[in-house]
């Protein structure tokens, strides 16, 4: 598989070569066991959650191509463009928001750096602070609801995809919190001059002018938390609903373009479930030789407790995805840590959020993060260029995970709140040890 990687195949083809290969030794040469590959592989694009997947992907190029992502920038710009370093906050603050429309990073890449990058360049920042913050904050993305890949991880692992979708909102905001904290910092050691406070008139009608694209994250997310529909359901909402908002209510899409993007997607979700498919048959490979029981057990991770698991998992995710594409870590390695998770008695939900956030990481950092080919295609700017700012989002998107760890209820209030009938108060009470009456 190293060597057809180095060879510049795509990874699919070192995928299903080193499943065969695994197979054949497996059975003593017998191709005729071949058959299994192919049971895997259809097994592995069967379950019926998969199909939010295209769907989401459908919904997010539909919008990248049409103004929603526009609205977004000048709702947040309306109220933060005037603070110091007002211009970098709104990139991360668009980003964030745009996350809850696509749960893309790399579409969020497209339609949020495309329209800043050069309003950032004229505003004084630096071109790799520019690509750094466009390429991180489309991090958040992959946390806040919907995320593709904490629906692939909830498939794989088998986990509640609703109660993934709410854990990831804390470590989300958090992240936009640090990236804002670090943008504003940034700002004032580089002198970068302010823009005109916005009146509350120009607030207001921007406001009005993106409230239907924040339909989105409150028909996704709310109609899954409040049971009107499943994650499949609501990502065919918001494919219906995209339609209607660029097609009727902005005019930006007519019915040649929608053919165009439904033909983009279809390419995408090809490979897409190429991987899906090709990741389950060689988890499966791994799985039939015990070759996980092997690994783990040579670095004593049986021996280990809770917080050096989730090291160990952090740590794997992270190096793996800076190498091999997101969705094909989270087909090949949740299947080889499942058994210990399960062992150590760790949250599946916790294990979800950190993971998806070190694929987030990961996807973003050298030498091959897959939004950092992005960010090249698009800006047209060197690989030395865009991955040298990275260093600080890098460490702040550590620090996250690390915070994680400690403090899982980061991620899991909000879990608990929506689906563990906890009360805020009884939570507070449960954390601090305060009295119901003290808190209310």
């Amino acid at each position: 598989m190293v060597i057809l990687l180095l060879l510049g195949f795509p990874m699919m083809i070192p995928l299903i070569a080193g499943t065969s290969l695994g197979i054949f030794l497996l059975f003593d040469g017998d191709f005729s066991k071949m058959e299994f590959l192919i049971q895997q592989m259809m097994g592995g694009i069967r379950p019926a959650a998969l199909i939010a997947v295209p769907m989401f992907i459908l919904s997010a190029d539909i919008m990248t191509r049409g103004k929603s992502a526009e609205k977004l920038i000048d709702l947040v710009m309306a109220f933060v463009r005037h603070i110091k370093g007002g211009l970098a906050v709104s990139t991360a603050g668009a980003c964030a928001m745009f996350g809850a429309v696509s749960g893309s990073t790399q579409a969020t890449v497209v339609a949020i750096g495309s329209p800043l990058r050069p309003r950032l360049k004229k505003g004084g920042y630096k071109e790799s602070f520019i690509l750094a913050l466009i390429v991180n904050s489309s991090d958040i993305a992959f946390l806040i609801p919907p995320s593709i890949g904490m629906i692939i991880y909830g498939i794989v692992a088998k986990t509640s995809i609703p109660e993934l979708f709410i854990a990831g909102i804390g470590p989300g905001l958090l992240i936009l919190f640090l990236f804002s904290i670090y943008s504003i910092i940034y700002a004032y050691r580089h002198n970068i001059p302010t823009e005109p406070k916005a009146s509350w008139k120009e607030r207001g009608t921007a406001l009005l002018n993106a409230l239907w694209p924040l339909g989105f994250p409150a028909i996704i997310v709310g109609g899954i938390f409040g049971g009107i529909f499943s994650p499949t359901e609501a990502a065919a909402v918001s494919v219906a609903y995209a339609i209607f908002l660029e097609g009727i209510v902005f005019k930006t899409m007519k019915l040649k373009d929608l053919y165009a993007t439904a033909k983009s997607t279809g390419l995408v979700t090809a490979v897409v479930f190429i991987l899906v498919g090709a990741g389950a048959g060689f988890a499966w490979v791994l799985s039939f030789a015990q070759i996980p029981q092997e690994i783990l057990s040579s670095i004593g991770i049986t021996e280990m407790g809770p917080y050096e698991v989730l090291f160990v998992i952090s740590i794997a995710f992270f190096v793996g995805c800076m190498f091999v594409d997101p969705i094909v870590v989270i087909l090949v390695l949740v299947p080889i840590f499942a058994p210990i998770v399960n062992s150590v008695g760790l949250d599946p939900v916790l294990v979800g959020t950190i993971i998806t956030l070190q694929v987030a990481i990961g996807s973003a950092t050298p030498p091959f993060g897959c939004d950092i080919f992005t960010a090249i295609a698009v800006f047209k700017r060197p690989y030395l260029e865009v991955i040298k700012g990275t260093p600080p989002f890098i460490i702040i998107l550590l620090s996250v995970s690390v915070a994680l760890i400690f403090f899982p209820d980061i991620a899991l209030f909000l879990r608990d709140v929506a689906f563990r009938d906890l009360s805020v108060i009884d939570y507070f009470q449960n954390l601090f040890g305060f009295g119901a009456q003290v808190i209310e």
